[in-house]
Parts: structure tokens; sequence; C-alpha cells
């Protein structure tokens, strides 16, 4: 198999970069083959600050996957994130121009240039063009129009854009690097493809997804998405209170929070001790786990709060009878689903990748989600269909807009 024939998703990330390298069997099924890890010191809150820090940790993902893999990378589909993402909803209109009043590709194609006029400022750039629904005559809830009769053809579309810096940045490192972006996918979007079946995001499912720096939030009504934002808050502020409240460095926090942490105090048994470092040579501490769990959890169900409060602020918060999916390494914590039922009133899951066969189930926790849809999103941009598509891609795909936007930049 040539380099050019591998998929890579590149989730770089605040705490952690991966990378997941996928390929095709001979029965045309994708394989994850080869998952690469790094830490990430070069990015706060999912912008990137320091590019050579950045690139290094790219480096030394995608350099782990390959090892891995056996394959060389050419090519990454990489994600985006960070609190200059913003989502918006829109609506183009269009008469019919084709023979007999068909509406025909180019029909599409119009209404949705139509949908996408909208005026942004000069520093952003359109990441994602999402149809929603498309509206023939006043006839509503159609995915596709191809063929249909009909004199006025709309479109309702969600617009996700973001910073044009960011995007130029981000490229950079993995340029820099040595690896080609073939295209930027909000990270949101990636891990929805990876971990939303299309039952809930025909129901209403929103996707929490719980970063060392940042928390994405996506809703998906009726199969598509209508609302994104991002959150400039994360695992990290909850290390941090632990940091502070025990009195213990950073690295010893993390520990403490992988180890012992939950986040939700009625799961706790009372008298379950944990070692705190001692610290400038001071002995050891011991704490309760339930103390642990009493610092984790107020800053944990902050967080979530805010997702609610902001979902809710949209009117798209009773409209979620597919549940919350919570995914990410912040839905790793014990604790973290039940804390979810108990802030939105509803079912809450884990969400984690499908099984894709290959390598041994490393990639099958919440922290691959979206390493994992980003290879899924690759495998779009090479003309393939995902077995369990998201988002199936319309109008071109969401990538393709994109791909010439990179190129102006950077080639």
């Amino acid at each position: 198999m040539q380099p050019s024939d591998v998929l890579v998703g590149l989730d770089i990330g605040t705490t952690k970069v991966s990378a997941v390298i996928g390929e095709y069997d001979e029965n045309d099924q994708l394989q994850i083959i080869g998952v690469g890890t790094a830490p990430s010191t070069g990015l706060r809150r999912g912008v990137v600050v320091n590019i050579e820090a950045t690139l290094k940790s790219v480096d030394a993902a995608v350099e782990a996957a390959e090892q891995m893999a056996g394959r060389e990378v050419q090519n990454v589909v990489t994600g985006i994130a960070g609190g200059h993402i913003e989502g918006l909803n829109s609506r183009g209109v269009v008469a019919v121009t084709g023979r007999g009043r068909e509406i025909t590709r180019t029909d599409v194609d119009r209404v949705i240039d139509a949908a996408k006029a909208v005026v942004i400022p000069m520093d952003r750039e359109v990441i994602h063009v999402i149809p929603q629904e498309y509206i023939v005559d006043e006839q509503g809830g159609i995915k596709n129009p191809l063929d249909m009769i009909g004199v006025r053809l709309e479109a309702e579309v969600h617009i996700i854009t973001g910073s044009v810096t960011s995007a130029q940045n981000l490229v950079k490192c993995v340029n820099r690097a040595g690896f080609k972006v073939e295209s930027i996918v909000l990270e949101s979007l990636a891990s929805s493809r990876a971990v939303l079946t299309r039952e809930e995001q025909e129901l209403g499912v929103l996707l929490i997804d719980l970063g060392g720096g940042t928390t994405d939030m996506l809703v998906h009504i009726d199969g598509a998405p209508y609302y994104t934002s991002v959150l400039p808050v994360g695992g990290a502020q909850v290390t941090n209170d632990l940091s502070i409240m025990l009195k213990t460095p950073m690295e010893a926090a993390e520990r403490i929070k992988r180890e012992a942490g939950c986040c939700y105090a009625p799961m706790v048994e009372e008298g379950e001790p944990v070692i705190i470092p001692g610290v400038g040579g001071r002995p050891p501490l011991q704490a309760k786990r339930s103390d642990i769990a009493n610092i984790i959890q107020p800053r944990m169900a902050e967080i979530l709060t805010m997702v609610r409060d902001k979902v809710q602020k949209k009117g798209y918060l009773k409209r979620l009878f597919g549940g919350v999916v919570l995914t990410g390494g912040g839905a790793l914590m014990p604790g973290a689903v039940e804390l979810a039922q108990e802030v939105f009133h509803t079912a809450a899951r884990v969400g984690m990748p499908g099984n894709y066969h290959g390598v041994a189930d490393i990639y099958r926790s919440p922290e691959y989600s979206t390493a994992v849809g980003l290879a899924l999103f690759a495998e779009e941009a090479m003309g393939h269909e995902t077995r369990e598509p998201s988002v199936k891609p319309k109008s071109g795909g969401m990538l393709t807009g994109l791909r010439g936007w990179l190129r102006n930049f950077f080639e």
C-alpha cells in the first residue's frame, strides 16, 4: 500500500497529541493499524502558543503511530478547536433553473453558496458548511432534493467559522513536522463521527467533548448539527484545583485525578485513603478519596452547567431526546455519566469509537474519539463512504472548500 492510501487522523490537543492510522484490508473494511500519543505543551486552551513545542509533539505522536503501523505518513487530517470557534445557522434561496424544473447538482451547489453568503469578519474563515435540510416549494424535511421537481429551492445550513491565524498556525506546525494537512475538521464534529449513532442524531443529542484545555459541544437534531460552541475550560482546571487544594505539584495532582478521582461524591465510599506526595522534603500526606471527589465535583458540575446554560439559551435543551454523550479524556473519570444525568435531567452515556479491528483495542477509549473521527474524515476525503458516517458529505462534502483555502495559504 502506498503512503497516500493511509488514513491519518491527528488530534492536536492542549494536554496531548494523538495520531491514529487506518487502512483498508482485502475486504475493503477500514482497520485502525497504528496509534501514537505524545504530551502537548505548545497549546493553551486549544490554540497554538508555541510552534516549536507543538511540532515536536506532532512529530513524536505520528512517529509512534508509524512504528506501530509499519507505514509511512505523508498526509493528515487534523482537528481544530478553541474559544475562537463559532457556529451559526443560515438559509439560502434560489430559483430552480434546470430543464423541466428538475433540481440538479448545480441548483444544490447554488443554494448552498447562497446560504453561506453571510458576513463574517476578515480575521475569520468558514471551516464547514453542513446542510441541515432542503425545502422545495415550501415542503421541508428533505435531505436530498436531487431530481425532484420544483420552482423554488431553499437550504438551511450550519456554518462553522474559526480564526484564520489559529488555523494557519496549526497547519504550519504540521507542515514543519514534515507532513501535509489534507484538511482541517472541527474536533467535536470528528468526535461525533466516531461515537454517535444515527438514531441518536435523528432523535436529538448533545455531544460534550471533555478535553484538557477546552470543552467542545455539538447539538445534533434531525440528523444534522444545529449548535456548535467551545468553552475555554477543561480537565486542566480540575487538575489546577487539586494542585491548589492539596498543595501538591500539577504532575502529582494529575496523577491523583487519574488514579483516585471521581466527579460524583455519592459514588465514593468513606474512608478510602489517597497518598499525596510531599513537596520540598516534607513527608507524604494522606487524604480521603471523598475529599478528592468534593474538590473535583464542583468544577466538573460548573463545566457541565455552563454547557447546559448555553444549549438552553439557544432553545435546544428540550429537544435532546437522544440524551447526552460524553467523550474525550474527561469522560474517563468515574461518576461523569451520573453527574451529567443530574445536571441535564436526561439519559447520558460515555461515547467511544466503534470496533475497526486492526491493532489491539487501544483506540477504543473516549480520549481517542477525535483522532479516530479525523481518520474517518480522511476516509471521506479519499472518496470512500465510511461504515457508520455521522454526517454524510453533501454538495461536494464539507472538506472541499477548506482544501482550496489551505492551498491558497500554504502551497
